[in-house]
């Protein structure tokens, strides 16, 4: 490093700005590796090239020229710049969470309707069910059969006080109408739940992040191996059979069993009593 003269390093830094070989990283990196190009990184030729054409659409104003070297500026864009990109990162997420909810609001309606659909077409079977055993029932009356027969299927025409072959036709109609409304519905229902899916993997992407994810992977397994750790220290703190003791009276609290050692005999609720006062 030392053989090579102070301008020739400083010429060699800004070539490789000047083509787009170094960036703002690569002089942070090179500032660490020695006094030498910590201070020639810090030049304010190469920083104002990098304010330059990282940051063209802002020009320093005036609150920036307090500031002495061009490498501050350059922090203070990239600080900005960074929080305005995380601002319009949460307006996309929150953007792409609201139109989650309105998802699920839209399937709460379909599901509505559909319940709605299914009950109407229900009800309406049932009814043309019955009407047409109505009409089998006036055409039965004309041939010969038994009184009892007869009178049943007399009381059951009698009952009727509308018209069956009209209100037939009109419940096939009806009918026919509910099944078609169905399964658009359902349609309907599988396209949202479709794009219900397809926005939450987009929203699981938005908000995926590796470092944070393997920190908390990192804390989970941390809580693990703390409570190991108590558990086996308490194990190895108390001896076996007054371990076992507490375990037990702590089963017995926890499943409520207090009638349960109550019918113990007074002997051996003593020695549980004492067992407890040693410990």
């Amino acid at each position: 490093m030392s053989s090579l003269p102070r301008e020739l390093w400083t010429k060699i830094l800004e070539i490789g700005i000047q083509n787009n070989g170094l960036t703002y990283k690569d002089l942070c990196c090179i500032s660490i590796s020695c006094r030498l190009l910590h201070r020639l990184s810090s030049e304010d030729s190469l920083w104002n090239h990098l304010l330059s054409t990282d940051f063209p659409l802002s020009p320093p104003s005036s609150s920036y020229l307090a500031y002495r070297t061009s490498k501050t500026v350059y922090s203070l864009k990239f600080v900005r710049d960074k929080e305005r990109k995380n601002a319009a990162h949460r307006r996309i997420v929150l953007r792409k969470e609201s139109q989650i909810v309105e998802h699920y609001r839209k399937l709460l309606v379909f599901q509505t309707q559909l319940s709605r659909e299914k009950s109407k077409a229900i009800e309406t079977s049932t009814e043309l069910s019955h009407l047409r055993r109505v009409r089998e029932a006036s055409v039965a009356l004309n041939v010969w059969q038994p009184e009892v027969v007869r009178g049943r299927q007399k009381q059951m025409v009698e009952q009727c006080v509308v018209p069956a072959e009209s209100r037939i036709r009109a419940l096939e109609m009806e009918l026919r109408l509910c099944k078609q409304q169905i399964l658009g519905l359902e349609k309907s229902h599988r396209d949202e739940q479709r794009r219900l899916d397809t926005a939450e993997e987009e929203l699981e992407s938005m908000k995926y992040h590796p470092l944070r994810k393997n920190e908390h992977n990192i804390r989970k397994n941390e809580h693990k191996v703390k409570r190991k750790k108590l558990k086996s220290c308490h194990s190895s703190l108390l001896p076996a059979h007054k371990l076992q003791l507490v375990l037990l009276l702590t089963d017995l609290v926890a499943l409520h069993l207090h009638d349960t050692f109550q019918l113990l005999s007074s002997t051996m609720r003593n020695e549980i009593q004492d067992e407890l006062l040693i410990l």
